[in-house]
């Protein structure tokens, strides 16, 4: 019992921190307050589904109480059970408890929720798409959001299904050029700006206008002076003439920066996605999050490190049945069934993807069928390894982009089973949970998986974002203290 009395205790400490009361909490939880109560005093455990609202209404991490409640997460409890020693070692050399931070001064005032009156970070997302970068923010316990944009409406609708009725549909350059239109006050912008205009699979990103999007993330954060934002895009980002400028404003706009490309592999993501992040804060020096998985053929020096070994596509995927149907059920069946469908393909692309041996590609097609191989593959001797590849059981997926439910785009075969993978297997990868709610057609709800922050990845920058804006301003506090 003394496991439930540590989970009641710091339940009972989040509710007062977050200034609801017993019978307020109840209520939301919809249950009796009397049951509250007694998981408070650690009578009874609750179950593992309470635990999650609990987390959820408490705006904290659900890891955080199911390891207080006994039960490690998955991917803990597989390490724990393969390297036992290994695995204790590292916990008491580098544990430490990530502290929730305090209501803090006047620089964000108190915002009112359904939880009651409390102070967290206000969250504007830019260019949200479904909100995967929302989800990873609002999943560390620490932000919530205020206000999104995205020009797609499915997108829109996506991202209200999930996170409520405040994200606008339309294009931000029209909606900043309209005199009435106000954004929110907020403590953090991030977005992912359209990445295509700096892509190299772009052959003409010389002159595409997307990449001067950013021109409008800059301009929200001009307005809204938030205490720090954090961008999101391709690699090639970093290297190019806007990020330059994109550095120069955010200096002369007081904002400290840092920037580096990003693998989400590192941070638990079962998909190797490299992505540039740039994180800037004006309340304190910001820093990108340390890895906390690595290669797993660097096994040697992962325990040594204390870092995990990668997630993979079988604990990613492992688990779903054979797909059902051909269409999206979303609201007809449960997840993960619900975008966990197949497609109908030919005689001749069944026998395609059977000469695809798990991590095999087109060349293995070639060698074995060159009757069935498009002939620019055959001219094409060298490169596109990942062309009509099929992924391995025990590595990370490659980067799952907007057509992974085509082949001949990318490495997007199922380990096993002669077809691509679903869009319920893409969301996984991309590590979104079960129960995120994807509005739209097949392809409209592809290119919202496709386009996402993975985030578990987001969450991990989340958490290194609070960290650094807790410290800013508990500087700043004491500055201001001293100085009265």
């Amino acid at each position: 019992m003394e496991a439930a009395k540590e989970l009641g205790q710091r339940i009972r400490s989040l509710r007062k921190l977050r200034k609801v009361s017993l019978k307020n909490l109840a209520k939301l939880l919809k249950v009796d307050p009397a049951h509250v109560s007694r998981i408070e005093s650690g009578k009874v455990p609750p179950s593992a589904k309470l635990l999650d609202r609990i987390a959820k209404v408490l705006h904290t991490r659900r890891e955080e109480l199911h390891v207080l409640a006994g039960s490690l997460p998955k991917d803990v409890a597989r390490i724990f059970a393969e390297h036992p020693k290994e695995a204790v070692a590292v916990v008491r050399k580098s544990f430490k408890v990530y502290r929730i931070p305090e209501p803090h001064g006047p620089l964000t005032p108190s915002d009112e929720t359904e939880q009651g009156s409390y102070r967290a970070f206000r969250l504007i997302d830019l260019f949200a798409g479904a909100g995967g970068f929302s989800l990873g923010f609002a999943r560390s316990g620490i932000f919530r959001s205020v206000f999104a944009n995205d020009f797609d409406p499915w997108s829109v609708k996506t991202y209200n299904a999930n996170f409520g009725e405040h994200c606008v549909a339309g294009d931000i350059n029209e909606l900043l050029a309209r005199k009435d239109f106000v954004i929110p006050a907020g403590d953090v912008v991030i977005g992912g700006p359209p990445c295509q205009g700096f892509s190299l699979l772009n052959k003409q990103r010389a002159t595409d206008s997307r990449k001067q999007l950013w021109v409008a993330f800059m301009e929200v954060v001009k307005r809204v002076r938030p205490l720090a934002y954090v961008m999101e895009n391709v690699s090639e980002l970093l290297a190019s003439f806007e990020f330059q400028q994109i550095r120069k404003m955010s200096e002369n706009l007081g904002y400290k920066v840092v920037a580096d490309v990003l693998n989400a592999a590192d941070y638990g993501v079962p998909e190797r996605r490299k992505r540039a992040i740039v994180v800037a804060s004006r309340v304190g020096v910001p820093q990108l999050p340390k890895p906390t998985h690595a290669d797993p053929a660097k096994k040697g020096s992962l325990f040594a490190s204390g870092l995990l070994p990668w997630e993979s596509v079988r604990r990613g995927i492992g688990d779903l049945p054979v797909p059902e149907g051909t269409e999206i059920r979303v609201g007809k069946a449960d997840p993960p069934m619900d975008l966990h469908f197949g497609r109908t393909p030919t005689k001749e692309s069944l026998i395609r993807y059977k000469c695809i041996p798990e991590g095999g590609n087109r060349f293995d097609l070639q060698r074995k069928r060159p009757d069935l191989t498009p002939g620019c593959w055959i001219r094409k001797k060298s490169g596109g390894t990942d062309l009509f590849g099929r992924l391995w059981w025990d590595r990370p997926a490659f980067t799952i982009r907007t057509e992974f439910f085509k082949p001949e785009k990318g490495r997007y075969l199922h380990p096993a089973q002669h077809r691509p993978i679903t869009h319920r297997e893409a969301a996984r990868l991309q590590s979104f949970p079960d129960d995120f709610i994807f509005h739209g057609t097949k392809i409209a709800v592809a290119m919202q998986i496709g386009n996402a922050v993975p985030p578990i990845l987001a969450q991990r920058i989340a958490e290194s974002l609070a960290a650094t804006l807790d410290s800013g301003l508990a500087v700043e506090s004491q500055v201001f203290a001293a100085a009265s």
